[in-house]
């Protein structure tokens, strides 16, 4: 309901409050039925709800797109590091589908969290907005596609930590060369799907 209010002008402010009172549900139902220690949780959406009401306060309306990707990005690293921290706490003791979920976390995450930020940067006007290209550049790419893959498949047999950070810092280079060829009058559109990347990977 509140990503539908959120098309729309005129009920978008609704629609955020909405989503926002959902996500708050949540965490509150969440932390009630697991029995888990509330007090640094609290103290996080303390200080980000402090945060997101100040730069609402403070961003212009024509900053928004970029705002919005940095948010992503944000979104983007929270899922990366809350799988992270689940590899580590169970080490190789995960089953076969949280493996396959937390791995996923982390490179759609990780790759949400660096292509996120060059279109903030291009936006912002900190890069330039035109698209960087270079004519072995899909080549490169998909080598690096095909490498992710390959640990991902070594991460999800043996659990091993060194093929999973690998991975991860490799998602972290991607979302950068994803992002770079696209120029900055389509930053928007990158943003938008991102945000769904962003939201996939927190799904997880």
């Amino acid at each position: 309901i509140g990503l539908k209010r959120l098309s729309g002008p005129r009920t978008a402010s609704s629609g955020n409050r909405i989503a926002a009172s959902g996500m708050l549900l949540a965490i509150v139902v969440t932390l009630i039925d697991q029995q888990v220690e509330w007090q640094w949780i609290a103290l996080g959406m303390v200080l980000g709800s402090g945060i997101g009401a100040l730069l609402a306060l403070r961003v212009q309306m024509t900053e928004m797109p970029q705002l919005v990707a940095a948010f992503n990005g944000f979104g983007g690293l929270a899922s990366a590091l809350v799988a992270g921290a689940e590899f580590v706490n169970y080490g190789g003791g995960l089953s076969t589908e949280t493996i396959v979920a937390v791995i996923l976390s982390v490179l759609v995450g990780a790759l949400t969290f660096t292509g996120s930020f060059v279109a903030y940067a291009k936006l912002q006007g900190i890069m330039s907005g035109a698209p960087m290209t270079d004519k072995g550049q899909q080549i490169v790419n998909s080598l690096i596609v095909i490498g992710v893959i390959g640990l991902a498949i070594w991460t999800g047999i043996e659990q091993a930590a060194l093929p999973f950070w690998l991975g991860g810092a490799i998602a972290l280079v991607l979302g950068v060369l994803y992002v770079i060829p696209i120029g900055g009058a389509d930053m928007p559109v990158v943003s938008a799907l991102l945000n769904s990347f962003s939201g996939i990977a927190a799904a997880m």
